[in-house]
């Protein structure tokens, strides 16, 4: 199990207080220390009242971390099979036993989802339940026990809530939340963890990508091969790409396009994104066969091009259409939806439109409208924190 040093706040809910509380968590963490109970710092408090935010500056957000006041946390014995009752509890460093499934062989999940403050001040999440499943089946793949969908949905509801005063103003930003499922048990022989642990931690964040986006296509190194775990969010599939993505960058490109590992033909995936070709009223996308994340974002595009009268096809895209393509652009949690300003291919560079009169622009426009409220939500996908 994971070992921390924890202070814990004071919370309404009988859950969270008294020996039970004390017990449960000397039990699942196993201190070093006694657990303490302290009073939330002043700065802490959390409200849907304008003006009550955390002091940062906004207009400055990038992708990257800045702490937040609490993290999500339970567990799951092999035994079990199935997750207690999780905690909040403040966010910090966590110890684990070094013979650790996630630190010996990779056994994990990562997620990804955002939370938007609307004009009036409320909260909404995007899709969780998505989220959720999505964890759920790479969680069979790589025999791990996952949360319910109402506790991964719960979990990110509770993080959001006790963090709330992180969540950016209107049109600054979002708050970026990161569920882990990590094989958090002792162990020294290739083989499941005895012991999982399911945590959530959240940060605000700005764009993903700064300035024009220029993409290269990588030839030599894949992403994913069939039969891998290319088509969950495994945390071992994304190491494997920080040197491709390091030798973009060295050489002045902003990310990298993988092409399929079985003919080195077909296009996949950025680093951590789908791609989207155009070409007049069609919008095509390589299918999700395996080797390619099926991606939340990716699904909401999709739904919202239909809505819009946009021809979807989603199959295998050869490399070669990107030469004749109109436009391009990438999708995701953390970028959203991204315009490709260039790809450069076997030393060829190919420039795309972009704009407010593109299909990117306008699917970009509707969507990010229901995710902050701008747009009447007729999908269904917002869930508003209370």
């Amino acid at each position: 199990m994971v070992r921390a040093s924890i202070c814990v706040g004071k919370w309404d809910q009988p859950s969270r207080i008294g020996s039970l509380f004390n017990k449960y968590l000397r039990h699942h963490f196993r201190y070093a220390a006694s657990v303490q109970t302290c009073e939330p710092s002043p700065h802490s408090k959390s409200s849907n009242e304008k003006g009550e935010y955390a002091n940062l500056k906004w207009d400055e957000l990038g992708f990257g971390l800045i702490p937040t006041d609490y993290m999500y946390v339970m567990n799951c014995s092999k035994e079990e099979n199935s997750f207690s009752k999780g905690t909040l509890v403040q966010f910090g460093n966590m110890e684990m036993n070094p013979s650790s499934g996630i630190l010996n062989y990779g056994q994990g999940l990562l997620e990804g989802l955002k939370a938007y403050r609307r004009e009036d001040e409320r909260i909404m999440l995007f899709r969780p339940e998505l989220n959720a499943l999505r964890m759920k089946i790479g969680a069979e793949r790589m025999c791990m026990p996952p949360p319910t969908v109402d506790q991964f949905v719960d979990a990110i509801k509770q993080t959001v809530y006790a963090n709330k005063r992180w969540v950016p103003p209107p049109g600054k930003g979002s708050m970026y939340i990161r569920p882990l499922l990590l094989g958090s048990g002792p162990g020294l022989g290739v083989g499941p963890a005895s012991e999982y642990t399911f945590i959530t931690y959240a940060s605000p964040v700005g764009n993903y990508h700064k300035g024009t986006l220029n993409l290269v296509v990588e030839e030599k190194l894949y992403r994913a091969t069939p039969g891998g775990t290319g088509g969950i969010k495994a945390i071992i599939n994304y190491a494997s790409i920080y040197k491709a993505i390091t030798e973009a960058k060295a050489k002045g490109f902003s990310d990298v396009l993988f092409l399929d590992a079985k003919t080195g033909k077909n296009l996949e995936e950025a680093s951590t994104s789908n791609i989207f070709v155009v070409k007049g009223n069609v919008i095509s996308t390589p299918a999700t066969d395996g080797t390619i994340l099926p991606g939340i974002t990716r699904k909401s595009v999709i739904e919202v091009a239909h809505v819009l009268g946009y021809q979807i096809e989603e199959r295998s895209v050869p490399v070669e259409e990107l030469f004749d393509a109109d436009e391009v652009f990438l999708t995701g949690t953390a970028v959203v939806i991204n315009p490709v300003n260039s790809v450069t291919y076997q030393g060829k560079r190919i420039e795309y439109k972009k704009g407010a009169d593109t299909v990117g622009h306008n699917i970009y426009e509707m969507l990010t409208g229901i995710q902050t409220g701008r747009v009447e939500d007729k999908m269904g996908w917002t869930l508003e924190l209370k």
